[in-house]
């Protein structure tokens, strides 16, 4: 039931307080009429004693006191659903963008979700590959998970968010047939020339027609990124869990979201917590999250990657902090190896994928995977000790073995790490050449890999002829 009151008491940025207000519910929509008649949509954030604070999707400026009426619908936010979403572009709010019509369903969705009950959650195990051989093998993607890329400003995160979403396919077993990814995609106060380059990269791999995309510009209102990965999230559980498909969503940048979070707190004149973000940053974060995953019984999953921008690249910053507390792992990307011109600049070090163990293995991807995988973290991490000792000692220090190491750590890079922007390498290829660079370190070392795979899957490197003798 609509209630109408022309009762604005104030208005402090996006935020409209209405007051001697009945029955207004928190997250409740409504409609703000203009003295010229415009109308705007805004939300309920607070209710108590008879006000109400709303957020204006949009600008407040003009907007008289004395004149504005608030409607109340009686409703929260609602997103008519449907499969003719796939390959369609939304704004921010759901709006189409592409020159399609509205999405006509009469089913429509709260845009909050609802929570999984924990036990109806069934166990993560099915592995993903993105063809990349960073993630695939030492960093592995399970179907369900909620793995974050932590990157910085300047680095290529657009890029390998594009590739993972071009290439990602499930396999529940080693030899089954692939599966592609329904991709949903949302972004949240991006530049115009970077909305081109994910629409036009999108186009070009053929993944936009397997794709749902919001779209929030940085000349959107703020208020609009709080609600852009509600409704993407929204779309994605409607496909997985009502089409049962598998569904992968990447939300980027989440730095932007969480500093429109910040925002609206100052505007509402909250007590500020670390560094300005507001104190339920964790749990407004964990309500986005959380919303991955498998329901027992459905054949569908929802999987996301979330893409964060570290500010100042501090990986202690509220952001990234709360982020890995939430998720399932990380994904960092580092400058060092940016500016070497690698790509992707994935650094394996402090990357950590915790549900790994529970997706690979003889019957997911190949027996030895666990082995090379351990195998070449430790190689690269002693490797990089040596690099930070060359530099006090010099090259000319190291016994023959540290120097092995070293070409091992320069080939891991260049070869391993390394690779195209439209290579889509299968995990047999990854773990043969992973093998390949294991076979440039003393065989000796390879504590890590059973004694069985050594024989079965190591190069020995050819001995030079015996000189002939005279």
């Amino acid at each position: 039931m609509i209630h109408e009151f022309q009762t604005v008491k104030q208005v402090f940025g996006p935020i409209v307080f209405v007051d001697r207000v009945s029955d207004a519910a928190y997250g409740e929509i409504v409609e703000i009429v203009m003295p010229n008649g415009e109308k705007k949509k805004g939300q309920v954030l607070e209710t108590a004693r008879g006000y109400a604070a709303v957020q204006v999707f949009g600008q407040t400026s003009g907007l008289d006191v004395e004149k504005t009426v608030v409607r109340f619908s009686g409703e929260t936010m609602r997103m008519p659903v449907s499969e003719d979403m796939l390959g369609r572009t939304f704004n921010g709010l759901g709006e189409p963008i592409d020159g399609g019509t509205e999405i006509l369903s009469s089913e429509k969705i709260d845009i909050n979700g609802s929570a999984i009950n924990p036990a109806s959650r069934a166990a993560l195990s099915d592995f993903i590959q993105t063809g990349i051989s960073t993630i695939d093998v030492t960093n592995t993607l399970i179907r369900g998970q909620k793995l974050p890329i932590f990157s910085a400003s300047g680095l290529p995160h657009n890029d390998l968010a594009v590739q993972i979403a071009g290439q990602s396919t499930v396999r529940s077993k080693k030899g089954s047939d692939k599966q592609d990814f329904v991709v949903v995609f949302a972004a949240m106060g991006i530049t115009y020339s970077e909305a081109r380059f994910f629409t036009s990269n999108f186009e070009k791999s053929g993944a936009l027609e397997r794709s749902v995309l919001f779209l929030n510009l940085a000349s959107d209102p703020s208020i609009e990124r709080i609600i852009t990965p509600r409704l993407a999230l929204t779309a994605a559980e409607y496909l997985a869990f009502e089409k049962d498909s598998q569904v992968l969503v990447i939300l980027t940048d989440m730095t932007n979201y969480c500093d429109a979070l910040r925002e609206i707190a100052a505007a509402r004149q909250e007590v500020p917590g670390r560094r300005g973000y507001p104190g339920y940053m964790y749990t407004d974060l964990s309500q986005i999250y959380e919303r991955a995953g498998q329901i027992k019984g459905k054949k569908g999953t929802v999987t996301q990657m979330p893409i964060l921008t570290m500010p100042d690249e501090d990986i202690t910053h509220p952001i990234p902090d709360l982020t890995g507390y939430i998720t399932e792992g990380q994904l960092v990307l580092s400058r060092e190896l940016h500016n070497r011109h690698i790509y992707p600049n994935l650094n394996v070090l402090p990357s950590l994928s915790r549900l790994m163990n529970q997706g690979i293995g003889p019957e997911k991807t190949r027996e030895d995977h666990a082995g090379v995988a351990s195998q070449l973290y430790a190689a690269y991490a002693e490797g990089m000790d040596l690099r930070n000792l060359v530099v006090v000692v010099g090259e000319d220090a190291l016994t023959e073995r540290d120097k092995k190491y070293l070409r091992f750590t320069d080939a891991f890079e260049n070869r391993f790490v390394s690779q195209s922007r439209t290579e889509n390498r299968t995990i047999e290829d990854s773990l043969t050449m992973g093998w390949d660079l294991l076979s440039m370190i003393p065989e000796d070392d390879l504590k890590r890999v059973k004694s069985d795979h050594i024989k079965k899957y190591l190069k020995k490197p050819e001995k030079p002829a015996a000189a002939e003798k005279a």
